[in-house]
């Protein structure tokens, strides 16, 4: 019998249907090899309040992810190890790296006298 071997290749991106305000840091992550699975530019109106990839990978990966963006002059503000809640129970764990673009993109904090905190749209 022939051994058929199974390689399982990523779809291509569709470039123009990514956020445009999330494009440039997803082509670098993706063309240095991170496995990612979502991506948002952020804002009102969008499900993540500030620009997000979310990647898939082991311990390292973040770290590796980190110094690509780092290197390429992204401008990362977090890097977070999260796990989803599905049907009551962890899933993950998984990676996702926050920035800030150059257009802004996302919400910021804004303080009150009170003491309490707001949400501007930037």
């Amino acid at each position: 019998m022939k051994n058929k071997s199974k390689c399982v290749t990523r779809p291509e991106i569709e470039w123009s249907k990514i956020d445009a305000g999330i494009r440039d840091e997803l082509r670098v992550l993706v063309e240095s090899g991170v496995a990612t699975f979502e991506s948002c530019q952020g804002g009102q109106g969008h499900p993540f309040p500030e620009p997000t990839i979310r990647f898939f990978g082991q311990r390292a990966e973040g770290f590796r992810a980190l110094g690509i963006a780092l290197q390429s002059g992204l401008r990362v503000t977090e890097l977070r190890r999260y796990w989803s809640i599905e049907d009551r129970e962890p899933v993950g764990p998984h990676w996702e790296m926050i920035f800030r673009t150059k257009g802004g993109g996302g919400a910021v904090s804004v303080p009150k006298k009170n003491g309490t905190v707001s949400w501007k749209w930037v």
